[in-house]
């Protein structure tokens, strides 16, 4: 039997137990605070200039605890934060950010991608202390509130691989330190106010896949610097004040351009003959404009294009013959065009959703033009031109239908027998021979027209003037002459 002398004291368990919930303790305590002191610090302040989070994502963000674990926090194998990340929903804003950007985000040294996009109500300048950190790789601050300038010296960022700023509210030129973010794939400033020139310097970011200035407010001419931008796959620059004509090196942009966006600018001249050559085109916008003469029979070539828009310029017969496998937008209104009839190659898309060809000389009758495909059709824009017939047929049949304008044509049929898809807002059948009783649906319209007809009996209750009623047979009630009881 053993002697009680050679049992441990109780001195001895006490602390063993000390020493073991001790090393258990700290053990808790660098698992649980594994980022750098310097981050949590930055984030924290982050989330102090945040004064409004509906959705609660900042909620997990509390000192003490893993910033690697919060919510939109990525950290590499240093357990640096090297991203932070919060997409919000457009129109939801339960899901946006209301405050400024903390200018303590210096603090993340290894921050490598801050994207805070649809965010919705983040305001204040552009957080300049950015530009201290080095290993920063990709910015997209997107479709927010920010304003003021774009820093002079962004171009110190020159590990930039994408920079976006696009829909914010941003003012001023565009800095011409850009032409140093050499490493550049992508560079988005759309949706902006900003003015000046485009600046030259552009033509250095030789890697740029993605080029998007506008909607701006940006003068002068395009630059004719494309030759060294030949990765280019998307170039937007519509909704501008550019002028002058389409430069010479964008037809060097042919074997990669997808999208080609000029559109709602004052651009002068003709169409180029080279646009022919761009045959993996999908895009392209050359909308108001004051472009003149003849669109090039090269456009034949363009057998892959699914959205096509030159409204709006000064263009005149002959349009070319195309050979499009399916188109899904088309926009040729209002230019000098005379098509006699809507083209065979929309009536064979199976894809198509929007067609507007107000003013270009169709005589087609409505009952005789069968479309290969109805059912997705969301706009339809006949308006001005000699178009017969009845829509019922058509419109009927579509299940998705937004906008139809059909105004000052010969279209003939019972207001009555017409279907309202649900997705319906907009409806113009101004002058023309449209008859019997307005249906109780119209008041579901977001704007309407039936002017000029011969249209009878009592209006529905709307929220239309006058102006949208006038000229019909016998229409009676508010907003016009009250009914004979």
């Amino acid at each position: 039997m053993q002697s009680l002398s050679h049992l441990p004291s109780p001195h001895f368990f006490i602390l063993s137990l000390f020493l073991f919930l001790y090393s258990t303790l700290l053990c808790l305590t660098v698992t649980a605070a594994t980022c750098h002191v310097d981050d949590e610090s930055g984030l924290l302040a982050f989330k102090s200039g945040i004064t409004s989070d509906p959705s609660g994502k900042l909620n997990s963000w509390s000192p003490g605890t893993d910033c690697c674990k919060w919510y939109g926090i990525t950290c590499g194998d240093n357990n640096r934060v090297t991203t932070i990340t919060f997409n919000g929903q457009p129109g939801n804003s339960t899901t946006f950010l209301s405050g400024t950007i903390s200018p303590s985000l210096s603090k993340l040294h290894s921050l490598n991608g801050i994207y805070l996009q649809d965010t919705g109500t983040l305001s204040g300048t552009f957080p300049s202390s950015l530009l201290t950190l080095q290993n920063l790789q990709y910015v997209y601050i997107e479709n927010n509130k920010l304003s003021g300038r774009i820093p002079g010296n962004i171009g110190d960022l020159t590990g930039l691989v994408a920079f976006s700023v696009d829909g914010n509210r941003f003012s001023g030129p565009i800095p011409s330190s850009v032409s140093k973010l050499t490493q550049l794939i992508q560079l988005k400033f759309g949706g902006n106010l900003l003015t000046g020139t485009i600046p030259i310097g552009i033509q250095q970011l030789k890697n740029l896949t993605f080029l998007d200035l506008g909607p701006n407010r940006l003068t002068g001419t395009i630059p004719d610097f494309f030759s060294s931008l030949t990765e280019l796959r998307i170039l937007r620059l519509s909704h501008n004040k550019l002028s002058g004509t389409i430069p010479p090196s964008i037809s060097l942009l042919s074997s990669n351009l997808i999208y080609l966006e000029l559109g709602h600018n004052a651009l002068t001249g003709q169409i180029p003959d080279f646009l022919g050559k761009f045959h993996g085109l999908d895009t392209l916008d050359l909308s108001w404009n004051r472009l003149s003469g003849t669109v090039p029979k090269s456009f034949g070539n363009l057998t892959k294009i699914f959205n096509l828009d030159l409204s709006h310029n000064f263009l005149v017969d002959p349009f070319p013959e195309m050979n499009v496998k399916g188109i899904e937008s088309l926009d040729l209104s209002y230019n000098g065009f005379h098509l006699g009839e809507i083209p065979k190659w929309v009536t064979s898309s199976t894809i198509i959703y929007s067609l507007k060809l107000a003013k270009c000389g169709i005589k087609t009758n409505l009952d005789n033009w069968k479309p290969v495909e109805t059912y997705f059709y969301d706009y339809i824009d006949l308006s001005e031109n000699e178009v017969s017939g009845s829509p019922v047929g058509l419109l009927n049949r579509t299940n998705y239908l937004v906008g139809f304008w059909v105004e000052g044509n010969r279209v003939r049929f019972n207001m009555e027998s017409l279907k309202f898809p649900k997705t319906l807002k907009y409806l113009d059948l101004s002058r023309n021979l449209v008859f019997g009783k307005l249906p109780l649906a119209i008041s579901g319209l977001e704007k309407m027209n039936v002017s000029h007809n011969h249209l009878c009996g009592k209006i529905p209750a709307t929220k239309f003037p006058a102006s949208a009623f006038v000229g019909n047979d016998c229409l009676c009630g508010p907003p016009l002459q009250p009914c004979k009881v």
